[in-house]
């Protein structure tokens, strides 16, 4: 078991910048390969970026390659997502998810693919 919370979100205007934090519970961290979702109101949960369990490997959705980078600190059981050059369509509730250790998720955008939630964080981008 893990359990994620997520900070960071907040207001802030197109072009600006946020950094979003996700802090784990327990002792398996660093063997989970680890999501950053969003959802939009009115809007289908989507994937935003994935880190493995090593750092080693990322995966970006399209619509955010380029402006927001994925990051880890196992030593902090944390998980990071630095988002830049914010844009209004980038409003939206954030999740921090974990996925199980030994599970191949990879690149995967399904959020069934993971199984472990943060309550989630609000980002709002104005123009």
């Amino acid at each position: 078991q893990v359990q994620l919370v997520e900070s960071g979100g907040g207001l802030v205007q197109a072009g600006g910048s946020l950094r979003l934090s996700c802090a784990a519970s327990g002792r398996t961290f660093s063997s989970h390969t680890m999501g950053w979702f969003r959802q939009a109101p009115g809007k289908e949960r989507e994937f935003v970026a994935a880190i493995s369990w090593s750092g080693r490997s990322t995966w970006y959705a399209d619509s955010i390659k380029g402006r927001f980078t994925i990051s880890r600190d196992n030593a902090k059981n944390t998980v990071y997502l630095e988002m830049n050059t914010l844009k209004p369509e980038d409003t939206a509730v954030y999740y921090c998810a974990a996925a199980q250790p030994g599970s191949n998720v990879a690149g995967n955008p399904n959020p069934n693919a993971y199984q472990y939630w943060g309550q989630g964080t609000q980002v709002t981008v104005s123009s």
